[in-house]
């Protein structure tokens, strides 16, 4: 929940910037300023596994987020930043999919039942008007790229360090947007894109992801996709802080996104948790 709070405060943010900078330099500069912060922790932690095959999991991992995060920022320059979080968040649908046929772990009933409730209150949430365009389309892409570095988490939170594998897949996103960021706009933002990239940088990269990583050493998949779905209420009322209007049909559908996400947290069993390393 902190993790979609974050997430949910940068939309706003990242659209201002993206109308200043191109979105490939701006993914390098945030990345590595994030990697820089999750490093500095990172490192004061001793290894409890063989450290080859955390940087191996980040890669992977951070490869699937790097492509998540063009696509979401580039589809940013043609729609508004409450209708990129509503379809970012139509990942809650694809990953139940993605983690019963690949990890063969189908989401409760429960869970079923407040991703249903969720996906309804994220449609009101966006007007009950959504269209296929080419930001929208974009988007899309953003969508299924997060879920599959869900359910990636998944498979490799519970095995590595929680800030290494952090600081490395921060790390690779960097990495990956550095050189082509040279050739689509440079790095001569102005003060208003630095300082995005610095809040989004420490807030949403290296703190988000970090309590992200840790958190999915405990929490399903489907789980995780669910509770993310607060992000889309976050960005809707930071949206209507900044001036967007959120309206009757956008507070029932963030109201029933709670709904969907209570009922299927209060009718569940303690969680037996995974020590992290230490």
């Amino acid at each position: 929940m902190g993790a979609a709070f974050l997430f949910g405060t940068t939309f706003v943010v990242v659209k201002d910037a993206v109308e200043k900078a191109g979105p490939v330099p701006f993914l390098a500069v945030r990345f590595l300023i994030g990697a820089a912060v999750a490093w500095a922790f990172a490192v004061r932690r001793p290894a409890a596994e063989p450290r080859l095959g955390a940087v191996r999991a980040g890669i992977l991992c951070g490869a699937v987020l790097c492509a998540g995060y063009i696509f979401q920022t580039v589809g940013l320059q043609y729609v508004s930043s409450s209708v990129s979080a509503f379809i970012t968040y139509l990942l809650v649908l694809i990953v139940p999919l993605l983690s019963a046929v690949v990890l063969k772990r189908p989401p409760t009933a429960p869970t079923i039942a407040g991703i249903v409730l969720a996906a309804v209150g994220l449609y009101l949430l966006n007007g009950a008007h959504p269209s296929l365009a080419k930001g929208e389309l974009l988007t899309l892409g953003c969508a299924f790229c997060f879920a599959v570095h869900i359910v990636l988490l998944a498979e490799f939170a519970p095995r590595h360090d929680s800030m290494r594998l952090n600081a490395v897949q921060l790390t690779a996103v960097g990495a990956i947007c550095l050189v082509p960021g040279l050739f689509t706009g440079g790095y001569d933002f102005p003060a208003s894109v630095w300082l995005a990239a610095v809040y989004t940088g420490v807030a949403a990269s290296a703190v988000a992801f970090g309590l992200m990583v840790w958190a999915q050493r405990r929490v399903s998949p489907s789980r995780t996709a669910l509770l993310l779905m607060l992000e889309p209420v976050f960005a809707a009322i930071a949206g209507a802080i900044a001036g967007d209007q959120l309206g009757v049909l956008g507070a029932t559908g963030a109201a029933l996104i709670l709904v969907g996400i209570l009922f299927a947290e209060l009718r569940r069993p303690p969680v037996v948790t995974i020590p992290d390393h230490a």
